[in-house]
């Protein structure tokens, strides 16, 4: 199972620190990938780490704006969102993909991700 927490509203120029808690499987065995989906939209991966820690991806709309960081011993990771945009308004989601301990591999396939959380609305304003 899969929380995500710390959505919400803020100006443009903002920061928001999305949580991802996870429960219920062997967390230190999956990658963790951030995907959003804005309305009118289709979903799109926004960030991955690996479930070593190491492999970390961003897509280009958030690269250098976005910082990724996981807890194995928490269980969390955590999605670090500064330099807000109006166009970053979404629905965050997280899920959890096997790639078993100790891997760097990324992927922001969803044929990968088997677990997903429920979502957290993030409202940029400007």
């Amino acid at each position: 199972q899969l929380q995500a927490s710390g959505g919400g509203l803020v100006q443009a120029g903002g920061s928001l620190r999305l949580s991802c808690l996870a429960s219920g499987f062997t967390f230190e065995y999956y990658a963790i990938g951030w995907f959003r989906q804005a309305p009118g939209k289709e979903r799109e991966g926004v960030s991955c780490i690996s479930s070593s820690g190491s492999g970390i991806y961003f897509a280009d709309s958030v690269k250098g704006r976005f910082t990724i960081s996981r807890d194995n011993a928490m269980n969390t990771v955590i999605l670090q969102m500064n330099n807000l945009k109006p166009e970053d308004t979404a629905v965050y989601y997280c899920a959890a993909a096997y790639h078993g301990p100790n891997s760097d591999y990324t992927t922001m396939l969803e044929s990968w991700y088997d677990n997903w959380g429920q979502g957290t609305l993030v409202t940029v304003s400007s």
